[in-house]
């Protein structure tokens, strides 16, 4: 008997990445309300914004709802003064 494969659905967000004067680094999700996150480097900022993603999809699956899809992208704009 063949093994099903199942295909994974790739979702992707923008994360926004702000670095803190005291330290470390703060990041959120725009698209996703109150999925924010921080981390004493990059890295470790990107793997809690990582998880807190996983952990933000699991509970809207639980509440049976799903983020509304909106395309977003960011666009750097430098203003001279």
């Amino acid at each position: 008997m063949a093994k099903k494969k199942y295909r994974k659905k790739v979702l992707e967000f923008i994360a926004v990445f702000q670095e803190e004067k005291e330290g470390g680094y703060s990041v959120w999700v725009p698209e996703l309300p109150g999925c924010a996150s921080q981390g004493e480097t990059f890295e470790e900022a990107l793997e809690n914004i990582k998880e807190a993603i996983e952990l933000y999809l699991e509970d809207t699956k639980k509440k049976e709802t799903t983020p509304e899809y909106r395309k977003q992208f960011v666009v750097p704009i430098s203003i001279y003064a």
